[in-house]
Formats: C-alpha cells, sequence, structure tokens
C-alpha cells in the first residue's frame, strides 16, 4: 500500500511540474479552436512575422491582431487541432490544422521565451489541399 502512495504521489509530482513548465501556452491552442483573435493578444510579443496565405508582414502587435482578425471573420472556425509541438533552448513551436468554413488551413506558431514567458513571434497560416 505504501509503494502505490509513493508511485502516486511521484506521478502527480511529475504531472505538476510538467504541466507548469508548458512551454506553449493553453491559451494560445484554445484561441485558434475558437478562431478567437483576442484571445492570442496576451500571448504576443511586441513585433510578429505574419505570413498568412502568401501575405507578408512585419506588424506590430495591434496591426497582428487586426490581420487576424480578419482572417478569422472571413474564413468561420470550426475547429482546430495540434498536430506537433516542440521546443529548443529558448523557443518553442505549434503545428496545427485549422477547420474553417472555407477549408483546412496549417498554423505554424512559434514563440521565443521573454522574461521567463513564452510569446509569439511569427504566425505563419496557409491553406491546405486536404
Amino acid at each position: 500500500m505504501k509503494k502505490r502512495v509513493v508511485i502516486l504521489f511521484t506521478c502527480l509530482l511529475v504531472w505538476a511540474s510538467s504541466l507548469f513548465a508548458q512551454d506553449v501556452p493553453v491559451g494560445v491552442i484554445v484561441a485558434f479552436k475558437k478562431g478567437n483573435s483576442q484571445g492570442l493578444d496576451r500571448y504576443m510579443g511586441d513585433k510578429i512575422d505574419l505570413i498568412i496565405q502568401d501575405r507578408s508582414s512585419n506588424a506590430d502587435k495591434q496591426g497582428a491582431m487586426k490581420e487576424i482578425n480578419v482572417f478569422f471573420s472571413t474564413n468561420k472556425v470550426n475547429g482546430f487541432d495540434v498536430n506537433h509541438q516542440g521546443k529548443r533552448d529558448e523557443s518553442s513551436f505549434i503545428v496545427g490544422t485549422l477547420k474553417t468554413a472555407n477549408g483546412m488551413f496549417r498554423v505554424n506558431c512559434f514563440f521565443r521565451r521573454v522574461q521567463n514567458k513564452y510569446v509569439i513571434h511569427q504566425i505563419r497560416i496557409d491553406k491546405t489541399n486536404e
């Protein structure tokens, strides 16, 4: 019985530490699932490289928010699935599929560590043929 309690406690400790050490904020994934540009606001850095269907811009936070809001308003979001995520040194990323009324889009979102938290520095959204 004591052995089970120790194993359970160890598993709980490992799970809690991994939860607090997340490199990709869960709020970003939720914002993509809902098509909520305002939900991305708090995770953006001061400057964002934004590539939406071959239109590229290096925008400040407000400009990027406007462009993403336009994208979400013209492409009603039905869901978002994370296909892959990873971390390397002071950066991390997610690759996912955004399901919209106008088709599927591949989303690449790149983060960098700034003052002990990860912020978005690049978002790329491309139409897929699937």
